[in-house]
This record gives C-alpha cells, structure tokens and sequence, in this order.
C-alpha cells in the first residue's frame, strides 16, 4: 500500500515539474481554446456596398484614397531601398505611385507603433491632446508576452507587467477615441463624401469607438488577425519561435471580418487578407464612382501573424530565411494591392480626380527577426530611432501636384488630416486645435519657402521625443538616458552628442517639457514595458553592452 501511495505521489510531481516547465504551452493552449469559444464566424458572406447615382453631375471635390500599410520596413519598398531581400523583390506598383506623385522623403509615423499613429492620422492632433498614448491590446496579452518574452533567456532584460495598469484599464474594445474627437471622415462627411473603412482600425470596437460612429458610411471590418485559416492548402504559414507577440498572436487570432456593426456577428472573409480588402476596396470605388469618396484601405500587411498566399510564395523565389520569403511574398501581395487599386482608377475614368495617399502606421518590427527591413535607420517598431518612426509618404493627384516631386521637409501623420481636408475644400472644425499642417503648399516652390514649421514630437509615457530643425533628442527614463542626433550630418543615428553637446540637451529638453507640461493625461494605462534592442533583431542574441530601451505600452 506504502509503495502504491508513493508512486502515485511521485507520479504527481512529474506532472507537476511537467506542467511547470510547459506552463507557456499551457497558458498559450488556453488562451487558443478560449479565443475558439468566443470567436464564432459565420460563412462567407458578400458585400452590399451602397450604391451611388448613376451618372456623374457638374464640378466636385477630389475622390480622397489612403492607403495605410502596418509594420512596413522603410527598405521594403525598392523607392526607399534595395527592396525586400537584398533586393530581389521589387514594389513596381508602389514605385510607379511614387514616380506619379509627390515623395516625402523625410516623413515619419505619429508614434513607433500602431494605434496612437492611426489616431493621430485620423485627427491630426498629438495624444498629449487626445489622450490616446498608448495601442490597446486584448486582455491576458500584456502579461503573457511579458511572460513568454522573460522565458526566452535571449539575454535581454526581462518584461515587465503593469498590473496596476492592468486593473485600472477598461475592456479591451473600450479603448478607443473618444467620440469627442473629430475626424477626417467626419469631416469630410460634411463637406458632401461617401465615406468608407475597410481593414483595420484599432482605435476602439465598443459604442461611440467603432468607424461607423466615428464618420464612416460604411466600415467592412478586420475582427481577428490571420491572413487566411492556419490549415488553408493556399496558406504558406512562418511562425517566430524567438518572439513572444508572435506566439500569443497563433494562439489569439482567428479568421474573421465584420460588417458595419462592432464584430459581433464576424464571417470568413473572401480569400487572402491582403487581395480580399483590395477585392471590396475596387467594389467600393466602382459603386460610388459617381460621387465624391473618402476610402481608408487599412492593411493588416506584412504584420504578424506572418503567411503568404503559396502563389506568392512560389513567385518570389528561393528566398532564405524562410520567414524573409514568406514576408517578401506578403510584401509582394502589398504591391499588388496598389496596383489593383491604380489600374481601378484608370478604369473607371477618374484617376486625374483622386487623391491617392500611401503610408505605413509605423517602421518595421524587430521582432520578426529580419535585419534589413529598415535600413539604412537604426532601431524599429517599439524604439523612436528613425528605423520606427520613418514611414514612406506617397502622394498622387495629378490634377495639382507634378510627377517626380520630392519633398525634403519633415512631415508627418498628424499633417494627413488637414491636408485631406484642404484637398476636398473642407473646413477643419472649430475650436479644435489641429497639431498638423497641410502638405499641399510644400509640393510647390512657393509654398515650400513659406514653410516655417521647426518642431515635431513623439511621446510614449516615460519614452519622450523632439525633433527641432535637424536636432533631435530621445529621453527615456527605463533606461534613464538621452540620445542627440544631428540628423542633417548623421541621419542613420550613429554618433550620440548627448554627452559632448549639453546645451542642445538642454534646449530640446525645454521643449519637450513644455510639450509634457500641456499634456492631458492618457486614457489608458500601459500594461507592459518590453525591452527592445536597438541594432539588433529578435532573432540575434542580446549581449552585454548592446543598446536598448523599454518601451511601455
């Protein structure tokens, strides 16, 4: 009986060191098995784009298009760079947009990652206005990646987990912008647009948050986040053993879309992410060819979860690692997004009356273990080196800005508003103060000479930055230091004058605690704070010496 009892107990502790050790699979099971219960999609279902007239009457405004890639590398785009993979993979169709247009060389995102960038497009106003500091994650998601990231032992610094944060943060899909806020759809509502979503969005799914309450017509949602079914025989799938988001990502993410509502009733969608949002988006342009439209096509691509249509895989060729020929196949699908929606134009006979806007939320993540894809800039998403907030800005209309124009002037995503706004003729509103400017004058040589702007600010919580003229300062608190950089002789950040240069330090500092000191406080807490290298991909080892910051979200 003795032994009977012994090796059963003992049988029990090899359970539980198994489990103990397996804990990360465990956890990352049930959050699978939780998210399969909650997510129910229905079959595919199409589209009822409303329809507009028939016929064309008399002068109008611009139809306005804005492109928004997430997670782009600056060198994935041949215009910028080399092109993905040493340059074996060209964006022929993003180049041609940029050959047609007006090129904003020195353009960069809102914020080093997606939401506060989104926000910031849609209201051309900074988060220390809004509030909107901070991308919203779903529950469980802070301290799982904390938790999968500190099991890694890649040498860097462990996560760390708010959990008073945590406590205090509403649901999930009751982090958005607040209503309150006023944005480019819904200014551009009133001055007579159709006005519609499709994609991703990111800025709140509860009442008062979701596109449809906040200007848009008609909203053709992304409600969960992979590319095509993990199982689909067309779906050539990379997963990312050394990156926590990745994991929790398989684990979290299902195969949905959603349509003017706030995803309760979520269906499949109609092929590969990528070509089904360019599929509806020509719908959408078709059906309202005849009046004045506003289309905010919101890709999911190249982020994570990475999978590429076997098409696309197959057509980009022998590309190692695998998970860079998978990314080049999504950035190939990217490139044909655009093509499809210029050729659409022409189609249709209104190309010379659109304004065609392409951009990225934010520069390339570190995280999928791809060394390349913002070069030639240091750092990536999650760090305000010039590798996460440099963002391509192409813009197009033929009808007022020439072929081959360059701009050299720093703009960024909160000028996107007012430039929209302007470009249809409409009134930004009254008695909100707009942070950005309008781009249009600075695709003129008058209008560039009459430039005078100096100043552009970034603020992720304790992670703070300016840039002033050609100086720009980073101060951080988590690691306590700051990085100067002289950008118009040092514009890939090598060389730190912080150190050498204390009156530069001081003077950028002054503004950018002037800039914290008229700050409303966010609306949101951080969850987490996640150490991220600066020089190096997740996929290399972290040693002692290697610079990075956290980055608190």
């Amino acid at each position: 009986m003795f032994r009977k009892i012994l090796l059963v107990l003992s049988l029990l502790v090899i359970v539980a060191a198994l489990a103990w050790f397996k804990r990360i699979d465990v956890m990352l099971a049930m959050v699978k098995f939780k998210s399969e219960r909650e997510l129910v999609v229905a079959p595919n279902r199409e589209i009822q784009w409303q329809q507009g007239p028939q016929q064309a009457s008399g002068e109008r405004p611009p139809n306005i298009i804005l492109i928004l890639a997430d997670d782009l590398g600056y060198n994935d785009i041949s215009t910028f760079g080399g092109g993905v993979a040493g340059g074996r993979v060209q964006t022929p169709h993003i180049d041609q947009l940029a050959a047609e247009g007006a090129v904003f060389s020195q353009s960069y995102a809102g914020n080093a990652t997606c939401a506060p960038s989104r926000a910031m497009i849609m209201t051309g106003r900074y988060p220390t206005r809004t509030g909107f500091e901070f991308t919203p994650t779903p529950s469980g998601m802070g301290p799982m990646v904390s938790m999968v990231g500190s099991s890694m032992k890649n040498g860097l610094p462990p996560a760390e987990f708010n959990d008073v944060g945590a406590a205090e943060a509403p649901a999930y899909e009751l982090q958005g912008l607040p209503s309150s806020e006023v944005t480019i759809a819904e200014v551009l509502r009133e001055r007579g647009y159709h006005t519609a979503h499709i994609g991703k969005w990111h800025l709140g799914r509860g009442k008062g948050f979701a596109p449809n309450d906040q200007g848009f017509d008609e909203s053709l949602l992304m409600s969960s986040g992979l590319y095509l079914p993990e199982d689909d025989p067309n779906v050539v799938n990379a997963k990312l053993e050394f990156d926590p988001i990745d994991k929790f990502l398989w684990a979290r993410m299902g195969y949905a879309a959603s349509f003017n509502n706030t995803g309760s009733d979520s269906f499949e969608p109609g092929g590969y992410l990528t070509d089904y949002w360019t599929d509806e988006s020509i719908a959408m342009i078709k059906a309202n060819r005849n009046r004045p439209f506003f289309l905010y096509l919101a890709h999911w691509g190249p982020h994570t979860p990475l999978q590429a249509t076997r098409e696309d895989y197959e057509a980009v060729g022998d590309i190692q690692p695998h998970r860079l020929r998978v990314y080049a196949a999504m950035i190939r699908a990217l490139d044909r997004s655009v093509g499809r929606i210029m050729a659409t134009l022409e189609e249709q006979g209104i190309a010379d009356n659109t304004v065609v806007v392409f951009s990225s939320d934010n520069g390339g993540a570190g995280y999928i273990g791809l060394d390349a894809v913002n070069a030639p800039f240091r750092g990536w998403k999650l760090t305000n080196f010039e590798g996460g907030l440099r963002v391509p800005l192409l813009v197009k209309w033929p009808q007022q800005i020439a072929p081959s124009t360059q701009v050299d002037t720093p703009v960024a995503h909160i000028d996107l508003m007012p430039t929209l706004a302007a470009a249809a003729g409409a009134a930004v509103p009254d008695g909100v103060v707009i942070d950005g400017r309008d781009l249009l004058p600075l695709t003129t040589p008058a209008g560039a000479a009459d430039w005078d702007r100096q100043t552009l600010f970034w603020q992720s919580g304790y992670y703070r930055v300016v840039r002033h003229g050609d100086w720009k300062l980073q101060l951080s608190d988590k690691p306590s230091k700051a990085w100067l950089y002289d950008l118009a002789q040092d514009p890939t950040e090598q060389v730190n004058l912080a150190a050498v240069r204390a009156d530069k330090v001081a003077e950028l500092g002054a503004l950018l605690d002037a800039h914290k000191a008229s700050a409303r406080p966010p609306l949101y807490p951080y969850v987490a704070e996640m150490p991220v290298a600066i020089d190096k991909s997740l996929a290399d080892p972290f040693l002692e010496g290697d610079e990075y910051i956290y980055w608190p979200n």
